[in-house]
C-alpha cells in the first residue's frame, strides 16, 4: 500500500505540484471559456450589427421607393391625365415616367394604370389581364390594398427560375379630388437592387442570409433553388421562426431584423467559423504551454522545497496567529533569498491587511451615514407637505388637469427616489427624477420658474449614485430663483467631457454670491448647511462623490452675485 510522504520536503514539493496543475487546469479552462465567451459575445454582435446595418439599408430603400410612388401617384400631371377621357397630358406624364427611371437605375419600369384600363408605361410589351372596369380585375383590386412590396416575377408572367427577370412590385392608389379612384401605379424594382445590399454580408463560409414575409414566403435567398423546392422552403421558415442567438443543436448564429415599411423580416445565419478556429489554436496551445509548465513545476517544486524547510516553521507560527485573529505579528526575514522574499511579502501583506480593515470600517460607516441620510431625504416631510398642499389648491379651483399631472410628477419622483432600495441609478433615471422635482416646483411656483434639461442619450445606461442632481437644483431654486426679482431660469445638461469624463452642469440666474469671500468647502458646507426642503445638501452630494470616485472628483461652484451660480460635477 502506498504512503504519502512523511517528510516536509517531499509534501511541500508533492502539495506545489498539485496545487500547480489544478491551478493550471482552472486557468486553462476559464481562459478557455472566458475566451470563448468574448469571442461569441463578439460574433453575435457582429452579426448582429450587420444584420441590422443590411436590414436598415433595404428598409431605408424601399423607404425611398415609397416615396417615388407617392411622389408618382400625387403628382397633379398624374391626376390630369387619368381624370380626363381624352388622356390629356400624355407626353408630360410619360416624361415625369422617364424622371423616376432616371432617379434609381434599380428601377425596371413604371406602369400608370387607369380603372377605365388605360396603362402607360416606359415598356411597350406588357402582359397584363385590363379591361374597361379595372375594378373587376382581381390584381387591380389587389394593387389598389396592398401597399407593401412584394416578390413577382414580372406580373401576370409565370415565375421562373431566372432572377434576372424577378421584380419587387410596389403599388399606390391614385385618387382624385374627390377622394374616388382614377387608377393605380405599379413600380418594379430588379431583385438584384435587394440582392446587392445583402451578398456580401460576411456570415462565415456556411452563413447565409435570407428574407421572409409574414406569410411565410420566401422574398430573398442567394440560392435560387430554395424558392422551389418545399423542404429547403420548411428549413428556412423553421429558422425564421427560432429565437435569435446561438443555436447549439446547429452549432450557427441566428440573427433577426425586421425590415421598416414592409412586412419582411431579414434572417442571418453565421456559421462561427472564427470561434472554432480560435477554439483549435486555444486547445493546441494549452496542450504545449501545460507541458511546459508540468516540466517547470517539477523543477521547480523540489528547489523550493529544499530552500523553504529551515525557516517555513517560523512563517508557520506566524501565519497562524494571524489565523486566530492577531494582526500585530512580523516574521524575521532571514534563511535563503525565496524565504526572505516570501517573508517580506507576508509581513506587508499583513501590513496591508490591517490598512485595508481600517479603511473598510471607515468606508462601512460613512456608507452607513449617506445611506441614512439619503433614506432620510427620499420622503422629505416638508418638501411632501408642499406639495400636497399645491394639490389640495389646484383641486379646490377645479383644476383636475393640473392636480393629475402634478400627483403623477410626485409618484414618479419618489419611485425614482427609492430605485428598489439600490444606492446606485442610471443617468436617464436620474435626470428624470429632477425633471419631476422640477415639475412640481414649476406647478408650485408658476412663472417664477422657468428650467431645461439637457443630456447626451450615449449616457443614458451609465450608472452613477443616486440624487445627486436634486440638491444643487433644490438649493438653486431656494437659495437662487426664490430670492430674485421677477422669474428665473435653471439649466440642468450632461454631456462629456474633451477628456472623456462626464459632467454635469446646473446654472441658475439668481441672485448668486461673492465667491472671494469663501473658499471651495466652505462655498460647498455653507451652502448645504442652508435650510434644506428635501434633500440631502450639496455636502452629503460633494462626499458621497469622492467616496465613490476619489478626492479629485466631486462638487464645483462658480457663482456672481447678483448674476447667478454654476454647479458642475465631474465623475469619470
Amino acid at each position: 500500500m502506498m504512503r504519502f510522504p512523511r517528510s516536509l520536503q517531499s509534501r511541500i514539493s508533492f502539495v506545489y505540484m498539485l496545487i500547480s496543475l489544478v491551478t493550471i487546469g482552472i486557468i486553462g479552462t476559464a481562459l478557455y471559456v472566458g475566451i470563448s465567451r468574448v469571442v461569441m459575445n463578439d460574433s453575435i454582435q457582429s452579426s448582429q450589427m450587420a444584420i441590422s446595418k443590411s436590414g436598415a439599408f433595404v428598409g431605408a430603400y424601399i423607404d425611398r421607393l415609397l416615396v417615388l410612388s407617392n411622389v408618382l401617384a400625387n403628382n397633379p400631371q398624374t391626376i390630369k391625365t387619368l381624370a380626363s377621357p381624352t388622356k390629356e397630358g400624355e407626353k408630360d406624364e410619360m416624361q415625369l415616367i422617364r424622371t423616376v427611371l432616371m432617379s434609381d437605375s434599380y428601377i425596371k419600369s413604371v406602369v400608370v394604370i387607369g380603372k377605365d384600363g388605360y396603362m402607360l408605361s416606359n415598356e411597350t410589351k406588357l402582359n397584363m389581364q385590363r379591361s374597361s372596369n379595372m375594378m373587376t380585375e382581381p390584381w387591380y383590386v389587389e394593387a389598389i390594398k396592398g401597399k407593401a412590396p412584394a416578390l413577382s416575377s414580372a406580373r401576370m408572367q409565370e415565375f421562373v427560375m431566372d432572377k434576372d427577370k424577378w421584380v419587387i412590385s410596389m403599388s399606390q392608389e391614385v385618387r382624385d379630388e374627390n377622394n374616388q379612384n382614377l387608377g393605380v401605379i405599379l413600380l418594379d424594382i430588379e431583385y438584384n437592387g435587394i440582392d446587392d445590399y445583402l451578398k456580401d454580408l460576411d456570415l462565415g463560409s456556411k452563413g447565409f442570409a435570407f428574407i421572409i414575409n409574414s406569410q411565410g414566403g420566401i422574398v430573398y435567398h442567394k440560392d435560387p433553388t430554395f424558392f422551389v423546392d418545399p423542404v429547403k422552403k420548411e428549413q428556412l421558415r423553421n429558422i425564421s421562426m427560432s429565437a435569435s442567438g446561438y443555436d447549439r443543436t446547429q452549432n450557427v448564429l441566428i440573427q433577426k431584423t425586421p425590415i421598416a415599411n414592409s412586412d419582411w423580416t431579414l434572417v442571418g445565419v453565421s456559421s462561427l467559423d472564427g470561434l472554432l478556429q480560435i477554439r483549435s489554436q486555444m486547445i493546441r496551445s494549452f496542450v504545449i504551454v501545460g507541458l511546459g509548465l508540468l516540466i517547470l513545476i517539477i523543477t521547480v517544486s523540489l528547489i523550493i522545497a529544499r530552500s523553504i524547510t529551515r525557516p517555513v516553521h517560523r512563517l508557520e507560527q506566524a501565519m497562524q496567529k494571524v489565523r486566530e485573529g492577531t494582526l500585530e505579528v512580523s516574521v524575521p526575514e532571514s534563511g535563503v533569498t525565496e524565504v526572505q522574499g516570501l517573508a517580506q511579502h507576508f509581513n506587508l501583506m499583513v501590513s496591508e491587511v490591517r490598512r485595508l480593515l481600517e479603511e473598510i470600517e471607515t468606508k462601512e460607516k460613512a456608507l452607513h451615514t449617506y445611506e441614512l441620510k439619503v433614506l432620510h431625504s427620499q420622503i422629505n416631510p416638508h418638501f411632501l407637505y408642499n406639495t400636497l398642499d399645491t394639490i389640495v389648491w389646484m383641486a379646490e379651483f377645479n383644476e383636475s388637469d393640473r392636480v393629475i399631472s402634478t400627483t403623477k410628477a410626485l409618484a414618479k419622483f419618489f419611485q425614482l427616489s427609492l430605485s428598489g432600495g439600490s444606492e446606485m441609478t442610471t443617468i436617464e433615471n436620474e435626470m428624470n427624477h429632477v425633471a419631476q422635482y422640477l415639475f412640481i416646483q414649476k406647478e408650485r411656483y408658476g412663472d417664477k420658474l422657468h428650467y431645461q434639461l439637457d443630456f447626451d442619450p450615449a449616457l443614458a445606461v451609465k450608472v452613477i449614485p443616486k440624487i445627486i442632481l436634486q440638491p444643487i437644483v433644490e438649493n438653486a431654486i431656494y437659495h437662487g430663483i426664490r430670492e430674485k426679482e421677477g422669474s428665473g431660469f435653471v439649466e440642468i445638461t450632461c454631456d462629456y467631457t474633451d477628456d472623456g469624463h462626464v459632467q454635469f452642469m446646473v446654472r441658475d440666474d439668481g441672485v448668486g454670491f461673492d465667491p472671494t469671500s469663501h473658499s471651495f468647502n466652505k462655498d460647498v458646507e455653507s451652502l448645504a448647511s442652508q435650510p434644506k426642503l428635501g434633500g440631502v445638501g450639496i455636502n452629503n452630494v460633494d462626499e458621497r462623490l469622492k467616496l465613490y470616485y476619489g478626492k479629485e472628483y466631486g462638487v464645483q461652484i462658480q457663482s456672481r452675485s447678483g448674476e447667478g451660480t454654476t454647479v458642475t460635477i465631474i465623475i469619470p
